[in-house]
């Protein structure tokens, strides 16, 4: 594969639409970028791109070179990450994913991790979409589910079971009174996800629960919820550390195992023996195993 690397710049350009963001990624100038795809062409004598004002979108031809290229990636990043997790050794890089909202809880046990191996370097991966450990996107996953993580290849083992209560301002138990679970917390309001068919416990019960006029505010963050709920917008769900944090805030109603939400560690079975992911996924179960 002489031309790999104007291949891949291609897949970059076609990937990220621009070639400053191609640029950036790749670690190059973006004239070498604009070089790359100007001799692609030229070799293969098909245009790949239409150029116009707001970036570079993939003409026909473009679209099956992403296609292929992807793949082609998502191996020789694979066989990386494969690679360097062989080394007996706990040290180098270690990639971390979780959602947004656990990275707080993590971050005080990974760096008690990074002060026992300080030939790690650590790196935290935050978002909704799930990083594929097959292709080498990250070592260990920490993610959020009632049921086990399904993904074929991978070994999942049960991190913890986080406890979630209801709560509400203290500003809001002053203006609106205090809420009774006995008359189904009619009349009050409710923080509550973006994703109106969201699958985390309580947004379940808040479907059955509730009329959809009690919910007032949604956001796809949670910080952003709990701070709804601290500036007394509505009640809201948190879990108990989350709340142990705000002492102006009052637990409306205790937990309860219909809430409750289950923390697993998901890794790749390439990868699950090597030493820095068993030294990680070891550390993070003796710490955090009662969440």
């Amino acid at each position: 594969m002489e031309n790999w690397d104007e291949i891949r710049t291609a897949y970059f350009v076609a990937r990220e639409g621009t070639v400053s963001r191609a640029a950036e990624y790749l670690g190059i100038h973006h004239a070498t970028v604009i070089r790359h795809i100007d001799s692609l062409e030229a070799r293969i004598n098909t245009k790949l791109f239409q150029r116009h004002a707001r970036g570079y979108t993939p003409t026909e031809a473009g679209k099956e070179l992403l296609r292929v290229a992807q793949g082609a990636h998502d191996r020789f990043t694979q066989l990386d990450a494969f690679i360097r997790g062989r080394s007996d050794a706990v040290e180098g890089e270690l990639i971390i994913t979780s959602l947004v909202g656990l990275a707080p809880r993590l971050m005080p046990h990974l760096r008690a991790f990074q002060a026992e191996h300080p030939g790690v370097t650590l790196r935290h991966l935050a978002g909704k979409r799930l990083f594929r450990l097959e292709y080498g996107e990250a070592h260990v996953a920490v993610r959020a589910a009632q049921a086990a993580p399904e993904e074929p290849d991978n070994v999942v083992q049960q991190l913890c079971v986080v406890q979630t209560a209801l709560y509400a301002a203290k500003d809001y138990i002053d203006a609106q009174g205090m809420p009774r679970e006995d008359d189904g917390f009619s009349g009050h309001r409710f923080v509550a996800e973006a994703d109106e068919s969201s699958r985390a416990p309580y947004a379940q019960w808040m479907r059955e629960e509730l009329g959809d006029d009690q919910v007032v505010f949604r956001s796809d963050e949670a910080q952003v919820q709990q701070a709804a709920v601290l500036s007394g917008i509505g009640l809201g769900f948190m879990s108990l550390e989350a709340a142990g944090q705000y002492p102006g805030l009052v637990q409306v109603a205790p937990p309860r195992a219909e809430w409750d939400s289950r923390l697993w560690l998901v890794t790749h079975m390439d990868l699950h023996r090597s030493a820095k992911v068993q030294a990680i996924t070891k550390f993070l179960k003796a710490r955090m195993g009662d969440c």
